[in-house]
């Protein structure tokens, strides 16, 4: 059973009673009448080729208080597209899938990319953004939430209660970001998170000490979580990384739109496990480790907007002060898991740990090579600005390719 204890800047909504999902669903249900809602899946076709997907899917048609699903397709030919609609028909609710890779949605990009504004890399962050655009387009959710279609261990109360703080009409949330425990088969999971965001974040207190922005940091549970949810006016003025920084990247976002009283977490699951990526020791443009040199320069980036002066001597101190606090945690982390009857394999937490510092040191040296790289997508209210139409147009694509 969860605590019911408060720390940080950031509201916590714990799973203290275990509620009876039906009751949730009833509540959802009354709230559509005002807040209707909209679930976004930004997915790889591949993954409509895995058991996970298949789950989320039935779970959802059973979430009949959804008024939308939009569905982001990335790495899809014609005839994969075409096999996609007919894999998401049995959904009840009112669905659109996003073709990234159709020729109306690349031309709509290659407009952007004459302006200048169009997101630079494939990825996520992309699916999520033109996803985000067309639920602002369609006008048929005011409360929106997004999870990941990798998650093996789904069940539709995840959702449930993801979108609940958001969607009930009494709460003033504008933002929430869901929360869980990081263990399968019997071992310990979440290394990104456990290994290299909270150590590094007692790190950067060491070195910039006292930071709101790191405080609220520290407040999440899980920082690097996949799901979260929030207003449909909120999606105006987000502007979402292109990379592995997309988890950070907004929650840097949301902190800098609004009053953290308007921020909540929740506890959506007592089990997550999801597809695992490889370390890729060997390989830093790819697995974990990008993924933790991106979110370590999206970090540095936002602590230089808060007015924090990096050099190459305080990237040097922060890689050994990270070090020593994640080797102190892998303590913690062991013990953890051994009064719970799981297993942690020292070797490989610190053979991470050694990872990720290499990792700090490369987000610090580019960080330092160019100090001034812009890597979000800009917002839809500056896209709307130099193309006025640019929502209708996005709207009008994907209901073609989807009739």
């Amino acid at each position: 059973m969860a605590d019911f204890y408060q720390n940080g800047l950031v509201t916590t909504l714990h799973n203290l009673t275990q509620r009876p999902l039906d009751e949730l669903e009833q509540e959802l249900a009354s709230f559509s009448r005002q807040r209707p809602m909209s679930l976004v899946l930004p997915s790889l076709y591949s993954e409509l080729q895995a058991p996970a997907l298949d789950n989320i899917v039935e779970e959802l048609k059973g979430a009949t208080y959804l008024n939308e699903v939009v569905i982001g397709l990335d790495r899809a030919s014609k005839e994969e597209f075409e096999h996609a609609k007919e894999y998401f028909s049995r959904l009840p609710q009112h669905h659109r899938i996003l073709w990234n890779d159709g020729p109306r949605l690349r031309a709509l990009d290659q407009l952007l990319v004459d302006k200048g504004l169009a997101p630079e890399q494939p990825g996520k962050g992309r699916n999520v953004w033109y996803c985000f655009g067309y639920v602002l387009a369609s006008g048929r959710g005011k409360a929106v939430a997004l999870h990941d279609c990798d998650i093996v261990t789904y069940q539709r109360e995840m959702l449930a209660r993801l979108i609940y703080p958001v969607a009930n009409p009494s709460f003033n949330y504008e933002f929430c970001k869901g929360y869980y425990s990081r263990w399968s088969d019997g071992k310990l999971n979440g290394r990104v998170c456990r290994l290299l965001v909270t150590p590094l974040i007692k790190a950067l207190k060491k070195i910039c000490g006292y930071d709101d922005y790191l405080e609220y940091l520290d407040s999440f549970r899980y920082a690097l979580a996949g799901e979260f949810s929030m207003q449909a006016d909120v999606l105006r003025e987000l502007r979402i990384p292109s990379d592995w920084g997309l988890e950070i990247g907004v929650l840097s976002e949301v902190y800098r739109n609004y009053n953290t009283n308007r921020l909540c977490q929740v506890d959506i699951a007592d089990v997550y496990d999801h597809k695992h990526q490889d370390l890729s020791i060997d390989n830093h443009d790819a697995g974990l480790a990008k993924m933790a040199t991106d979110i370590a320069k999206a970090m540095m980036r936002k602590l230089a907007t808060q007015g924090h002066v990096f050099n190459s001597g305080a990237f040097r101190s922060l890689k050994a002060t990270y070090f020593r606090s994640a080797l102190d945690f892998i303590e913690n982390y062991y013990n953890d898991a051994k009064i719970n009857g799981l297993t942690l394999d020292r070797h490989a937490e610190e053979e991470a740990v050694e990872l990720f510092a290499k990792c700090i040191t490369e987000a610090g040296e580019a960080f330092l090579a160019n100090p001034s790289a812009t890597p979000f997508i800009p917002s839809w209210n500056r896209i709307t600005s130099a193309v006025p139409d640019f929502l209708d147009r996005l709207y009008d694509a994907v209901e073609a390719d989807n009739s």
